[in-house]
């Protein structure tokens, strides 16, 4: 009962004889047949997603984004939204606005980031990171990381950033990962292809988005 995508088939309504105003042996036969052919499907398809690897079946929200460019920041007073220009996986979580992560279902989601930065200065120094919904930073979010200062002048020093977070959308909500450093010698970094040997270009962002759970209804 799967395609090529292992996607589970729904059992179609099964199709029933009208009723008889008095009792026929072939309509409840018909009857019975169509019954448990429907519930013979459904059953199967329970059991495959209750299977040790019935997570194949499943179909979550998911995104997975990421940047070729360099981001810096004009000031250290300003807070600056990450940017993403290219969408690599997405099912119901979409990019807008260069920096927006939008949901289309309600749920609580996993957001995952990694930031390449670099310092050019010859003293060590911090960058916040946190999360805004909707515009509005939400709160016990942040994260502070600290770079070391540059080995010389031609050589910056370098830091992955990198965590998760969990965070409780509804439709339409979207989230965006915000960014502040201590100087504007700090900025987010891409590379290029690399060769001897032949090495992928690094991102300078890469961001994904999970659905974890739908929304709790207990008060």
């Amino acid at each position: 009962m799967t395609n090529l995508y292992q996607q589970l088939q729904t059992p179609a309504t099964p199709d029933l004889p009208n009723p008889q105003e008095s009792y026929d042996r072939l309509t409840v036969a018909q009857t019975n047949a169509a019954l448990r052919t429907f519930f013979l499907k459904l059953t199967n398809a329970l059991q495959s997603i209750a299977s040790p690897r019935g997570g194949r079946f499943l179909n979550n929200p998911y995104g997975a984004f990421q940047d070729g460019t360099d981001q810096t920041a004009a000031n250290t007073t300003t807070a600056y939204a990450i940017t993403f220009d290219t969408t690599d996986f997405n099912n119901g979580v979409t990019l807008s606005n260069s920096s927006r992560l939008n949901v289309s279902q309600a749920g609580i989601y996993n957001i995952q980031f990694s930031v390449q930065f670099k310092n050019t200065t010859n003293d060590g120094q911090d960058v916040d990171i946190w999360f805004k919904k909707n515009g509005t930073n939400i709160d016990n979010s942040n994260s502070r990381f600290h770079l070391s200062q540059r080995k010389s002048s031609g050589d910056p020093s370098h830091l992955i950033a990198a965590l998760n977070f969990f965070v409780s959308l509804v439709a339409n909500d979207y989230v965006e990962i915000m960014w502040r450093p201590t100087s504007t010698s700090v900025s987010i970094e891409h590379f290029a292809t690399s060769s001897t040997p032949t090495r992928p270009a690094v991102p300078s962002v890469i961001a994904t988005v999970s659905f974890v759970s739908n929304l709790s209804t207990e008060a």
